[in-house]
């Protein structure tokens, strides 16, 4: 099948963002290389992504190309802006005429900053994973598309299947990290328990009593002291802790 430069670059994308089992994530950046995506695919001047979590933006991140402004554009949108109406929604914000915007007072505060940097129109779409939503994508384009405010309808397909792959991607990271902190969790419940039974092994056998007595000592230390009873056992198999204190008073 014949794909086109830009078709090639877009499924180049959408794999990348699918790309996030990895133990080095990092969100921030990986955010910042979707923008760059977007930036690339769509002609876009900037772009960024604002995620949101119970209505408050917890997250920014700004393409690579002029950095400063997509941030300062989407920081703009705390009292109102594509990304906030995208979240709000659950659906894209059409592209939107910063001029025709900032003379009806849609948005003041960010109209007011985009025409300052020099932005003609722009559209954001949601980051979700199914019913979840996440946040919002948003492209800060020169110009209108195709000429005029009804364009723009392939370039939000192109975004919006950039942000529902990074809504994926981030799922699928955050339960590969609750994964991999459950079952370290586990790994060391089960090393706990087997350095206690090793240090309940030693005393015993040093000792020349049964298992429980030499727990009963061990468990008894560790309250006195009020320290945790891996720690404890930890010492003895260490031999950093001695008989005596140990069974002292």
């Amino acid at each position: 099948m014949h794909h086109t430069g830009r078709e090639g670059r877009l499924a180049a994308a959408l794999v990348e963002a699918a790309d996030t089992l990895t133990e080095t994530f990092d969100t921030a950046d990986y955010l910042r290389r979707l923008s760059d995506h977007c930036v690339e695919l769509l002609a876009a001047r900037a772009a960024g992504v604002m995620l949101i979590d119970g209505g408050e933006a917890v997250s920014l991140a700004g393409s690579s190309r002029r950095e400063e402004m997509a941030l300062d554009l989407l920081a703009a949108q705390q009292g109102g802006g594509p990304c906030l109406e995208s979240y709000g929604s659950g659906r894209a914000v059409p592209p939107v005429s910063i001029d025709v915007a900032h003379a009806a007072a849609r948005w003041p505060e960010f109209t007011e900053r985009a025409l300052r940097h020099g932005i003609v129109s722009t559209f954001a779409v949601p980051v979700r994973r199914r019913e979840t939503l996440l946040g919002a994508l948003n492209v800060f384009v020169p110009a209108l598309p195709n000429g005029g405010p009804d364009g723009g309808g392939s370039e939000l397909m192109v975004a919006q299947a950039l942000a529902d792959a990074v809504g994926l991607g981030l799922q699928n990271h955050r339960a590969y990290a609750q994964h991999r902190s459950l079952a370290g969790q586990l790994q060391e419940a089960l090393s706990s328990r087997v350095r206690i039974e090793q240090a309940k092994g030693m005393l015993a056998e040093r000792w020349g009593t049964g298992t429980d007595e030499a727990f009963v000592v061990l468990r008894g230390y560790a309250r006195r002291n009020r320290l945790p009873l891996d720690r404890v056992a930890r010492a003895v198999i260490e031999r950093s802790l001695d008989d005596t204190e140990l069974t002292g008073p």
